[in-house]
């Protein structure tokens, strides 16, 4: 008799979240497992849920009811949860008035990691910033304000990460790099979650798909066929 296959606990469980902005629920019992080498990619329409429920995975937003675990822990109440996470906003959130190398460098202070120039340095070679590591971020393009952001979120190797409209502001040569550290990430066992407008940003990447509308998700399926053809799907979905 062979043997039954091990058990995969998820990286990420979120069950029957519900979070409210006074009348408006922008989450409606959303529940959402994702395991090691998992990559969902979460779509929907504006004001569907979508950051409210990345941000609730990080930990930045406490649900009214429901609860999330990573790494079988409450991001809520267990630091360890929450250091295993890597979040990317929308929105940059850096130190303007620091250079990338002092922004990776409080980064590194937050988490508390060894190595730390080392680890600064290496961010910064791959974040194609190493000519303007030590110039104030003031001034810098979108484009290179999301590679820092990306670096810091990525700093301290964690398990999970959740990325936010990662593309915006990258140009074709940053966007491929973002792709394929995103692959790298799901092939090492990681967990991803990432939101964007631009299904094909990460089509061929994701290895599921799930679509929120108007706080509860409509769709959930491993990602399979021709993007034209999902594309249409889709469609439907939002005319629905």
């Amino acid at each position: 008799m062979s043997a039954a296959p091990p058990v995969v606990s998820p990286l990420i469980s979120a069950q029957a979240l519900v979070r409210r902005f006074g009348a408006v629920t922008a989450l409606g019992g959303v529940s959402l497992e994702v395991d090691p080498g998992e990559m969902v990619l979460l779509l929907g329409p504006n004001g569907a849920g979508k950051t409210t429920l990345l941000r609730a995975l990080a930990g930045l937003v406490r649900p009214a009811k429901g609860r999330v675990r990573i790494e079988g822990g409450d991001v809520n109440r267990d630091p360890e949860a929450r250091r295993a996470i890597g979040f990317l906003s929308h929105h940059a959130l850096l130190y303007d008035d620091l250079t990338p190398r002092e922004n990776l460098r409080f980064a590194t202070a937050l988490h508390q990691l060894d190595n730390a120039e080392r680890r600064i340095d290496a961010a910064l070679a791959e974040a194609d910033l190493v000519a303007r590591a030590d110039r104030p971020v003031r001034g810098f393009s979108r484009g290179m304000l999301q590679r820092l952001a990306l670096a810091r979120a990525t700093l301290h190797e964690p398990t999970v990460l959740l990325l936010d409209e990662p593309f915006t502001g990258l140009d074709v040569s940053a966007a491929t790099t973002l792709r394929d550290r995103v692959e790298r990430h799901r092939e090492g066992g990681g967990a991803i979650v990432a939101v964007t407008h631009e299904p094909a940003d990460l089509w061929e990447v994701a290895t599921r798909v799930v679509v929120l509308i108007a706080g509860k998700v409509v769709l959930s399926e491993a990602r399979a066929g021709e993007l034209a053809a999902f594309r249409v799907r889709y469609a439907g979905l939002l005319a629905s």
